[in-house]
């Protein structure tokens, strides 16, 4: 099955992490991660509402770390468990985060 997490920051600027042959995170690992990076990171959350969905997580912390965290190879390990943690939580085969659009999309 295919397992791909794509972090955007427009057309020029696209992260691909193939997860294919990368051991599946556990749902409840996952969820800790995204908790504590989003709380480590002081993301705020996008919905006046104040309600935090799985998928603006997972905006929020690319957002607040910044291109560079999945550009820099010395980074590479972090944004492999963050591609890993977001396609567990959001079980979808393709997840695509753009960040300037502030969206998600399977």
């Amino acid at each position: 099955m295919r397992s791909q997490v794509i972090v955007s920051w427009g057309d020029a600027s696209r992260h691909t992490f193939d997860l294919e042959e990368v051991q599946p995170m556990p749902h409840d690992m996952a969820r800790a991660w995204l908790d504590d990076q989003f709380h480590e990171l002081e993301c705020e959350p996008l919905r006046l509402t104040g309600k935090v969905l799985l998928a603006d997580k997972a905006l929020a912390i690319a957002q607040a770390v910044g291109e560079s965290r999945f550009t820099d190879p010395a980074h590479r390990p972090w944004a492999m468990v963050y591609a890993r943690a977001v396609s567990a939580m959001l079980v979808k085969p393709v997840v695509r985060v753009d960040v300037p659009s502030l969206t998600v999309s399977y």
